[in-house]
C-alpha cells in the first residue's frame, strides 16, 4: 500500500477531542460506580489505553480476542475466540471498547456471549462507527465518530497487521 494511496480522513486531534468526549460521557453515566472495559484486541489497543486515561470513573480493563473468517473484505459470519477474559463480569457494569463497527457480525457474537455471563449492564462504545456495511442490528451506546463506508487504517486499525502505529485514521483510496 503505497504512502500515495492515502489521505487522512480523521486527524489524531479529532480522535483526542472524540476519546475525550466518550470518556467524559462514560465518567457521567457511571459517577462512582466500578465499570469493566472490555476491549476487543487488536484494533481497540491504542483507543482504550486513550479512552481509560479520560475516565474518570473507577475502571478495570481486560482482553478479548476473535477471528472472523471469509475471503477478502468479506466475513462469513464464523466467529473464533482465541483469547477469553480473565475477569468474571457477573453482576459487573461491563462496557465492550471495539475500534470499529462495520458489518457488526463479530460484535454481536461477543454481546451476546458476553449476556450470558450475567453483567449487571453491558453496553458497547466504539471509536469508529461504519455504517455502509452493517449486516446485523447492533449499535453502540458510546460512539466516537460515524462514517458511511471505506476502508481506514491507523489508530490501531491495521491493513495485514500493519499501520496500527499511524496517530492518524487514513482512508485508503483505490489507486
Amino acid at each position: 500500500m503505497a504512502e500515495q494511496n492515502r489521505r487522512i480522513l480523521f486527524s489524531r486531534e479529532k480522535i483526542a477531542a472524540e476519546v475525550k468526549r466518550l470518556g467524559r460521557e462514560i465518567s457521567r453515566d457511571y459517577g462512582d460506580q466500578e465499570i469493566m472495559l472490555v476491549g476487543v484486541l487488536k484494533g481497540s489497543f491504542l483507543f482504550i489505553a486513550d479512552l481509560i486515561r479520560e475516565i474518570e470513573s473507577p475502571s478495570v480493563v481486560d482482553f478479548v480476542r476473535l477471528a472472523s473468517y471469509g475471503s477478502g473484505t468479506q466475513t462469513s459470519g464464523i466467529i473464533e475466540f482465541r483469547k477469553e477474559l480473565e475477569m468474571p463480569i457477573r453482576n459487573r457494569d461491563v462496557i465492550i471498547i471495539e475500534d470499529i463497527v462495520d458489518s457488526g457480525y463479530t460484535l454481536e457474537c461477543l454481546y451476546n456471549k458476553l449476556l450470558l455471563q450475567q453483567p449487571r449492564s453491558l453496553k458497547i462504545c466504539t471509536l469508529i462507527d461504519k455504517r455502509a456495511r452493517r449486516e446485523v442490528a447492533i449499535e453502540a451506546d458510546y460512539i466516537g465518530i460515524r462514517m458511511e463506508d471505506g476502508f481506514i487504517i491507523g489508530y490501531g486499525l491495521d491493513h495485514d497487521e500493519r499501520y496500527r502505529n499511524l496517530p492518524d485514521i487514513y482512508l485508503v483510496e483505490e489507486a
